[in-house]
């Protein structure tokens, strides 16, 4: 038997593929199904089956497109209300690969329609647990996806109820060396305390997961309610695009214009810029929004930029290029790209640079903005005058900074606030907009 772990960093992601005689069943694929067949055709395996832990929020599955290449058979909960081909997987149902079971298991909290999977061997042992978005390494799945999207809707108090049942009455009675498989690491949105484990154990988050300890069920609602992460723009979209299933990755990337030569844009679009912060400061288009490529890259995209937003999308080079528009598709973006183009010749706008000695003397002389998370504002402010607005509402509230004074964006390294400074120049003409950068660090 083979369990493999395909991780992306980028969305904090974990797909699996279980091998077994010949046989391959992959449990939440990413948008991309190449490493998936790659790996099958590496051990002389088929890919038979494609298991789905729950209609995924925060990235988009190939779970369609595997089922339409191979014939793989896709498995989900009954809950979901599937749009496309599927068996429904739901309590007491096995898929039976030679030897081995894997056993569903149906365990509400983090939607309504999550379920684990369980693995039990050729020896007849319970041996791991694939626990989707209900079970992390230090945490458990938020509740608060589902009050508006999805087959079945709840309230956040409600599925955080049947967390608590579905933690204490499937997964905490399960033997404590059974390995525990997440589909999500450290940096995910869909908890909020992961560790930096990728797998664990049930005998470890019994000892050490907060979630899983002694208390009772209005206690654990309200614990697991406060302080969750922000929910990004995308949220809502994917959960809706992988209830119907997405299109083919290829075709669908292949479809993006990508014009040879310099085009005039449109007057009022948006514009990402995915270029390096260095570059896109010296010179780019007046009112692009510079979203640097990185590891959190589609993260900040469907957070700034909502899914019937359509955007021309920027880079340097062209390998550069197609690896932002391939990570545009992870969150199913793909289709808002307007054309994907090379810097154009119109790129001179400069950013304004800050006098840093002026501003260390006399910061009450400009209006500073936080554009850190809320979790981060509540830890603690960096300027005690400052304006905090997140970098997801920035867009919708940027009305609200006042412009009787030049205008200062901090974050909490620079990444964000690079994004903000751009969005909040963009709206405002009358006084520089300056990013403060990592030299917030200074303030710490």
């Amino acid at each position: 038997m083979i369990i493999h772990q395909f991780y992306d960093k980028g969305l904090a992601h974990a797909s699996y593929a279980i091998i077994r005689s010949g046989r391959m069943v992959v449990i939440d694929p990413a948008r991309n199904p190449q490493p998936y067949y790659d790996f099958a055709q590496l051990h002389n395996a088929d890919i038979t089956g494609v298991i789905e832990t729950h209609p995924h929020a925060d990235f988009v599955s190939s779970h369609l497109e595997i089922h339409q290449t191979t014939g793989a058979v896709i498995y989900v909960s009954k809950l979901a209300g599937a749009g496309y081909p599927h068996e429904t997987f739901d309590d007491g149902d096995v898929i039976q690969l030679d030897d081995i079971k894997l056993k569903a298991l149906n365990t509400p909290g983090h939607s309504p329609d999550s379920i684990c999977i369980l693995l039990e061997d050729e020896n007849g042992r319970d041996c791991a647990i694939f626990t989707g978005d209900t079970l992390f390494a230090g945490d458990v799945g938020r509740p608060d996806l589902r009050e508006n999207v999805g087959n079945i809707t709840a309230k956040k108090e409600e599925l955080a109820r049947q967390m608590y049942h579905s933690t204490r009455e499937k997964l905490m009675v399960l033997p404590a060396d059974v390995t525990v498989y997440p589909a999500h690491g450290p940096g995910s949105l869909c908890g909020k305390s992961m560790s930096p484990d990728l797998q664990s154990s049930i005998g470890k988050e019994l000892r050490e997961n907060y979630a899983l300890q002694l208390m009772d069920e209005l206690s654990f609602v309200k614990t697991l309610m406060a302080d969750q992460p922000f929910m990004p723009k995308y949220f809502g979209y994917d959960v809706e695009l992988n209830k119907t299933g997405a299109p083919n990755f290829e075709e669908s990337i292949g479809m993006v214009p990508r014009p040879s030569t310099d085009i005039a844009l449109e007057k009022g679009a948006l514009i990402v810029d995915s270029r390096v912060k260095n570059v896109y400061r010296s010179g780019h288009v007046k009112n692009a929004i510079n979203l640097q490529d990185g590891e959190k890259f589609e993260t900040w995209l469907g957070s700034v930029i909502g899914p019937d937003e359509q955007f021309y999308l920027i880079a340097a080079i062209d390998k550069e290029l197609e690896v932002v528009i391939g990570k545009a598709a992870k969150i199913g973006y793909e289709k808002n790209i307007i054309a994907a183009i090379l810097t154009p010749a119109n790129a001179k706008e400069r950013s304004a640079d800050i006098d840093y000695a002026d501003f260390k003397a006399q910061p009450d002389k400009y209006t500073i903005i936080d554009v850190r998370n809320w979790a981060e504002i509540k830890g603690g402010r960096i300027f005690k005058n400052s304006l905090t607005i997140p970098l997801p509402e920035l867009r919708e509230r940027v009305s609200e900074i006042p412009t009787d004074k030049p205008i200062v964006v901090h974050c909490a390294a620079g990444y964000r606030s690079t994004a903000a400074a751009g969005i909040i120049e963009a709206a405002v003409s009358n006084v520089p907009v300056y990013d403060l950068g990592e030299a917030v660090n200074d303030w710490k």
